[in-house]
């Protein structure tokens, strides 16, 4: 699994339909995370990236080092799956998505991820799977991390 987490002052996502936009997700500070699963992913992937996601201490203390937690400051999750995430742009002008997971099985790979996150203790919002959405985000530093579970070791 692949996810890009973003430290956010706030986060909202909203669902498309026509003209019709609905939020379904939002967030005040905390991490936006943009979660990818790949082919051969697995509940462990899932549940290692929940774990070091909510491990990162990517907020400062009181001498401006980035050295405090989600959880210890009070923060939440915005968990978005998008299997763009696996795109390969190597060749070509359009990317490929082969190494994107079918989606029954992503979506369920997803919300293990974000079910884990919840059993650790922290607030979790989420996009809707498989759905046209629109995130807003305002980036907090701007910190971001990329997270790869086939890149753990």
């Amino acid at each position: 699994m692949r996810a890009v987490v973003q430290r956010v002052t706030r986060c909202r996502v909203e669902v498309i339909t026509g003209a019709e936009r609905t939020q379904v997700g939002a967030i005040e500070r905390g991490y936006c995370v943009l979660v990818g699963v790949a082919v051969g992913d697995t509940e462990r992937d899932a549940e290692w990236l929940a774990e070091r996601v909510l491990g990162l201490r990517l907020f400062e203390d009181a001498d401006g080092k980035m050295n405090l937690s989600l959880e210890q400051v009070g923060g939440a999750l915005l968990a978005v799956s998008q299997f763009t995430l696996l795109g390969d742009a190597r060749r070509g002008r359009r990317p490929s998505f082969t190494a994107a997971h079918e989606p029954v099985g992503a979506e369920r790979l997803f919300e293990h991820f974000c079910q884990v996150a919840r059993q650790r203790g922290a607030v979790v919002e989420t996009g809707r799977f498989r759905t046209h959405m629109s995130v807003s985000i305002e980036n907090d530093g701007p910190v971001t991390l990329l997270l790869d579970s086939r890149r753990q070791f």
